[in-house]
């Protein structure tokens, strides 16, 4: 008798300690979460679920307490990422892009351009460098070449230098990465002639298709008395292949999306522009590198040791 009145006093007992607890805090949300920061920027963008996401882990961003996160989001050859910058605590985030105010504002995009073995025209060391990512098969991208190849070097002589990049939409068009080794593979085999190539396949562009792209090949090779043997053995093998490649995962780092893309100094440019407005951009850059001096190609960004070696 005694045990259970005992018993029954210790379930009276542990009812009215249940009773007096409060109940848990729910967990604290954080943006370092990774589950809860793609949560956040799927319903921010409205990202269905068929597309992809994924988080960085956070780093130091150079803002003094605040930690930098990159979200990707992609589906097929298509991508986005946006820069969001989170309180240490995890409970703010603020979306954009730091400066320094010693630095180019477009220096991240001027470090991550290399233009040494991409196809060039216009006066080497020029103040103003224009790079272009462009696919062959792309009509947009056919309109801004002939706007380029019309305007640029002729009106700025020696302050322009301007540079091809590759970037096939192979998703999309079945002949634009066959034409994008195609074109490496002449300036392989003779830089000057890789204009030429270039300027014809936007000109054929509306006739060519993948089943006929390898004649028109030859034939433009015998037009312009290329060495033909050299340059389809490089065509048959993909022997540029890699440097498409390699072009292609350069756009995707500076977050190039869609052709045609262009930087001017660093500048992203998305889209086709008309020339008086890349003639405009173009004068106020070299105006501004005449005392800045932090892009182009002379601008000085390199340090160099004196020579100890008599002149």
């Amino acid at each position: 008798m005694e045990a259970m009145r005992l018993l029954v006093f210790g379930l009276m007992l542990s009812t009215l300690l249940l009773a007096q607890t409060p109940p848990a805090a729910p967990s604290k949300k954080s943006f370092l979460d990774k589950p809860t920061m793609e949560a956040y920027v799927r319903h921010l963008f409205v990202w269905p679920s068929q597309i992809s996401v994924a988080v960085s882990d956070p780093k130091p961003s150079g803002v003094e307490g605040l930690l930098a996160v990159t979200v990707t989001g992609s589906m097929g050859s298509a991508s986005q990422a946006a820069s969001f910058y989170v309180s240490r605590n995890g409970e703010k985030v603020i979306q954009g892009a730091s400066f320094d105010v010693k630095e180019n504002p477009f220096k991240t995009n001027i470090d991550r351009l290399k233009t040494t073995f991409a196809p060039g025209t216009g006066t080497p060391g020029a103040p103003v460098v224009v790079v272009v990512f462009s696919d062959f098969q792309c009509p947009h991208c056919r309109e801004e070449a002939k706007m380029i190849r019309a305007n640029l070097t002729q009106t700025f002589s020696k302050e322009v230098r301007a540079y091809f990049k590759d970037f096939p939409l192979e998703q999309i068009h079945d002949w634009a990465k066959p034409a994008a080794i195609a074109g490496r593979c002449v300036y392989r085999e003779d830089q000057a002639k890789f204009w030429d190539f270039h300027d014809w396949a936007f000109e054929n562009q509306e006739q060519m298709t993948l089943a006929v792209f390898r004649s028109k090949f030859e034939g433009f090779l015998a037009d312009r008395k290329i060495a033909a043997a050299p340059v389809l053995q490089c065509f048959d093998k993909k022997a540029t292949e890699a440097d498409v490649d390699s072009s292609f995962a350069e756009g995707r780092a500076l977050e190039v999306t869609s052709t045609p893309t262009m930087f001017v100094n660093g500048r992203k440019l998305a889209g086709n522009l008309s020339w008086p407005q890349l003639k405009q951009i173009i004068e106020f850059e070299i105006e501004y590198q005449k005392t800045a001096k932090n892009a182009g190609e002379n601008c000085g960004c390199e340090l160099t040791l004196p020579s100890v070696l008599p002149k």
